[in-house]
């Protein structure tokens, strides 16, 4: 079964961008109080999902990544493919909707 990985501004690049499959970002923060109640949807769907990747970024200890991609409210989940964000869902989400949102580009 798939985990979470997480990611940074240095392994961002390798883990993402050059994956050959699609992955979910999970844009957060330790004191962000809806990143929270995100965390154990984010860490079902890496546990169910073996079609694409899920990870992690810390907004506050990677900020570079953060601001390449104008990420301004947290939660935010970047879904990429090819090596480019294809869609962001930004607020917390239901589960079905981010899957549906990811699988509709796998």
């Amino acid at each position: 079964m798939a985990k979470v990985i997480e990611v940074t501004d240095t392994n961002f690049s390798k883990e993402v961008l050059q994956s050959d499959k699609p992955v979910l970002v999970d844009f957060w923060a330790p004191w962000c109080g809806p990143c929270r109640m995100m965390a154990p949807i984010i860490e079902e769907i890496a546990e169910e999902n073996d079609d694409f990747k899920v990870a992690k970024l810390n907004v506050d200890e990677n900020p570079l990544i953060a601001s390449t991609y104008r990420i301004m409210s947290i939660p935010t989940l970047g879904i990429f493919k090819g090596g480019r964000m294809v869609d962001q869902i930004v607020g917390v989400t239901p589960k079905q909707r981010v899957v549906n949102a990811v699988k509709a580009l796998v």
